[in-house]
Order: C-alpha cells, then structure tokens, then sequence
C-alpha cells in the first residue's frame, strides 16, 4: 500500500543555551516536538519556550 504524505510533519525543538551554559540549575538539554506545515514553513523553526533546565524562557531551535 502507498502512503500518502500529509503537508504536516513532526518536527524537535531543542534550547540553544543548554549546550554552552556550564551554570544551569539541572543537567540536561530541554527537548519539545510540535508538528510544522512543511509547504507555509520550509526553514527550520526558531521558537521562545520555557527551559526547566536554564529556568528562564530561551530560544528552541529545530533540529534534525
């Protein structure tokens, strides 16, 4: 059977402070999925959220 692809697709935020920040309160890099419209947004995704490992809100950048 041939599956038809949808326009949406599941797509990883990941914040961009926790790789390079040494002081955070917990260790660990902050991860989010959310889905994108891949023919309205074709570039990566670049979104401010809450990191609970940061405790503040930084930006989450797609990822692969």
């Amino acid at each position: 059977m041939a599956s038809k692809k949808g326009a949406r697709i599941i797509i990883t935020l990941e914040c961009t402070e926790c790789r390079t920040n040494t002081d955070k309160r917990t260790p660990g890099v902050s991860r989010y999925t959310t889905t994108k419209n891949r023919r309205n947004t074709t570039g990566r995704m670049e979104i401010r959220k809450f990191c609970p490992h940061c405790n503040r809100h930084t930006v989450h950048k797609e990822i692969k």
